[in-house]
Order: structure tokens, then C-alpha cells, then sequence
């Protein structure tokens, strides 16, 4: 089907998973702006997820809809309303057998999507193998939106932070001098298999504490509240525990404030490179699903650490890394 692109005026975007996943859509959703200009566009996005829709200048409208079992009325009622919308484009950037059956049904005349999970209910689609890592997510991205020719030359990732008013009540009280070296550290994954092991995590805090200048930020979710408490507990007074405490936003604000981060593969991660700030990640890389290839920190300044087995990093590898990069 041959797309008129000045008769697209109104176009829904489907990525609604974590946050990391998220963020790595924002090139192709520049993409879609510059070349459906006149268009509205909206996002639907997991609920944690929308309030960093408000630093996409290229999403018009949120919608919350989270990955989860939804009730006949929550589904009806979403089908109506995108019937009322007269959307004329739908893209679903992750694949969903839920969304590929809403936007039939609601009559999206241009579907776009992954051809899986009922991917013959869509007008535009392209064989999933991302799973091979063979290029990084963002270049994948850009590949779904280019089958109704939507392209861009800018590929960064960058979100619209400014001032750091979000952060202040969690920096007031740590004796913040000129010269203070502010290191953010994320020990946790949503994966074991990916997991840095979290005594060596612990273990770089000590030893970049061993600088007076530095301060050591620890970042995390609720879910990490516990393991965080253990972990960092009777700890250095430079170490700013922060896990669970932020929103997404206050999250975007500390980094951006931060030197640099340090993380294995996770949200956080995206979110440092979002806003500047460089990413030391620590990954696996004999499972092309889940290596740095597809997943790793996108744009430049960024450094990686790759080993097939993670506990063979160590923590003089990744000390090594941070000297590196606070010299830049």
C-alpha cells in the first residue's frame, strides 16, 4: 500500500514495555515528526512510563496502557476510543498480538508492525530478528518506521531536561563542593542472567569513595529498595542512597547531574545517555539477544565492558574504564 503522507494526520504509536525500550524509540519517533509533518502523534506507553512523554517534543498525546491482563470493558473500551479518533496510522514498535487485533478492529486503515502475534492483521510488516543482535535497538526502530518512509539524519537520543530543581532535596544535605565528582551507580537488572555480581558493585563504591572528591549515587526502583538497603547498609556518608525514591523525571534530573553512571543492562542505563551523561555498561556477549550490540548505551562518550562470563569482570577493569572517562 503506497503511503500519501500529507494524508496522514493522525498517527498512534504503540511502545509500551519498560522504559529502557522505550527511550530507544526516540529516533524513530523523530523520524515519524519529520516526515509526517502535519500529523498528531500518540503515544501509548506503560503507566510509569508517560511522564517522560512530556520531554519528547515529538509525542503530541500519552496514553497509559500497561503490559497486563485487561478486562473485556478496559479492552472495549480502548477499541471505542480509538474508533473515535479516526486514527489514520498505527505503528506498533514492539510486537503485540493485543494492539495488532485493537487497530484492526478500530479500523486503522495503515498498520505497521512485526509479522508475529497476528502479524496477518497488518497492512506494513517486517520479519522479527532482532533476537539475532545483528544491529543496535534504535537501528531496528528506524528499520519498522522506514516501511511507510519515514526517516530522519539526527539518530541521538536525547530528551528535553532542563534545570535540576527535581534533585535538589536529595543533594541539599551532602556538603556539595565545586569540586565534587558526583558517580552514579545502578547494581541491578530486571534479568540475573545479566547480572554484574553485586558484592563487586559494592566493592567499586568502596574504592571510588577512596577519592575525597567523589560522591557515590546509588539509583534503583522500588523493587530494589530491599536489596539496596542490604547492600549499602552502615555505609560511607558520601554514598547517596537513592533507590526507590525518585520518579522517572527526579531519575532524569540526577543523572544528568552525574559525571557518569555506571550499570549493566537496564533502563537507567538509556536514560544517563538521554540526557549527556556517559554510561559505563557492563554486559554479556555470547547471547546476541541480550548483548551490547542491540542494548548497549547509544551515542558517543559511552564505554562497554564485554565478557561471555560476567564475574570475570573485575572491579580493576571497570575502575580502569572510569578513570578513563572522567578524563574526557
Amino acid at each position: 500500500m503506497q503511503i500519501d503522507h500529507k494524508r496522514i494526520k493522525k498517527i498512534l504509536v504503540v511502545r509500551n514495555d519498560r522504559f529502557g525500550e522505550f527511550l530507544l524509540n526516540i529516533p524513530a519517533l523523530r523520524a515519524l515528526r519529520e516526515t509526517f509533518v502535519q500529523a498528531e502523534i500518540t503515544a501509548v506507553v506503560a503507566p510509569n512510563v508517560r511522564e517522560l512523554t512530556e520531554y519528547i517534543p515529538y509525542i503530541d498525546k500519552a496514553v497509559q496502557w500497561g503490559i497486563k491482563r485487561h478486562s473485556l470493558p478496559e479492552r472495549l473500551g480502548l477499541i471505542r476510543a480509538l474508533k473515535a479518533k479516526a486514527i489514520d496510522m498505527a505503528v506498533m514498535l514492539n510486537p503485540s498480538k493485543e494492539f495488532n487485533m485493537f487497530t484492526y478492529i478500530s479500523g486503522i486503515p495503515v498498520r505497521v508492525g512485526y509479522d508475529r502475534k497476528f502479524g496477518l492483521l497488518l497492512t506494513h510488516k517486517i520479519q522479527d530478528i532482532k533476537y539475532l543482535g545483528q544491529k543496535h535497538e534504535v537501528e531496528y526502530n528506524l528499520d519498522l518506521v522506514g516501511l511507510v518512509g519515514a526517516k530522519t539524519e539526527d539518530k541521538s537520543l536525547t530528551l528535553a531536561i532542563e534545570g535540576n530543581g527535581a534533585i535538589d532535596g536529595f543533594l541539599s544535605d551532602c556538603d556539595m563542593r565545586n569540586d565534587t565528582i558526583l558517580i552514579a551507580l545502578h547494581p541491578w537488572t530486571s534479568d540475573p542472567i545479566k547480572q554484574w555480581p553485586l558484592e563487586k558493585f559494592r566493592e567499586l563504591s568502596v574504592r571510588l569513595l577512596n577519592n575525597p572528591v567523589v560522591k557515590v549515587i546509588i539509583v534503583g526502583g522500588k523493587d530494589e529498595l530491599i536489596g539496596s538497603r542490604e547492600l549499602f547498609v552502615s555505609f560511607d556518608k558520601r554514598l547517596i542512597d537513592t533507590t526507590g525514591k525518585t520518579t522517572l523525571k527526579q531519575l532524569a534530573a540526577l543523572l544528568k547531574r552525574c559525571r557518569l553512571l555506571v550499570s549493566g543492562d537496564s533502563g537507567p542505563a538509556h536514560l544517563a545517555s538521554a540526557v549527556g551523561t556517559p554510561v559505563i555498561a557492563i554486559f554479556r556477549n555470547d547471547i546476541p539477544a541480550k548483548c551490547a550490540k542491540r542494548w548497549g548505551p547509544w551515542g558517543k562518550g559511552n564505554f562497554v565492558i564485554e565478557k561471555s562470563r560476567l564475574s570475570d569482570i573485575s572491579v580493576d577493569e571497570v575502575l580502569s574504564k572510569v578513570k578513563e572517562a572522567l578524563k574526557t
